[in-house]
C-alpha cells in the first residue's frame, strides 16, 4: 500500500509541476508581463497551495485561463496596452520584411 501511495504522490507532484510550467509560460506570453510579474504570480499560487494543500488546478482552474486573469490583475493597464501596440508594430514590420524578401527572392 505504501508503494501505491508513493506512486500516487509522484503522479500528483508531476501534474502540479506541469500545471505550474504551463501557467508560467502562458503568463509570460501576456502583454506587459515581465519577470517580476511571473515571480509574484508563482509565489501567490505556491503559497496558496502550500497553505491549503490544494492542487493548483483545483484552486485556480485551467492554467491558460488563470494566466490571463493573473496578468489582468497584476499588470497595469497602460503597460499592457503599450506592450500590445509594440507587439502589433513588430508584427507589421515583420510582415513587411517578409513580403520584401519574397519579392526580392530572398
Amino acid at each position: 500500500m505504501a508503494k501505491k501511495d508513493q506512486t500516487t504522490d509522484a503522479a500528483r507532484e508531476k501534474d502540479r509541476e506541469k500545471w505550474m510550467a504551463r501557467f508560467q509560460v502562458r503568463l509570460a506570453m501576456q502583454p506587459g508581463v515581465d519577470r517580476a510579474v511571473v515571480l509574484h504570480a508563482v509565489k501567490d499560487v505556491t503559497a496558496h497551495c502550500a497553505d491549503t494543500g490544494e492542487h493548483p488546478r483545483t484552486a485556480f482552474g485551467d492554467p491558460d485561463a488563470y494566466a490571463v486573469q493573473a496578468a489582468a490583475r497584476l499588470v497595469p493597464t497602460d503597460r499592457a496596452a503599450r506592450a500590445r501596440r509594440h507587439d502589433a508594430a513588430v508584427d507589421a514590420l515583420d510582415s513587411v520584411l517578409k513580403r520584401a524578401g519574397d519579392v526580392a527572392g530572398l
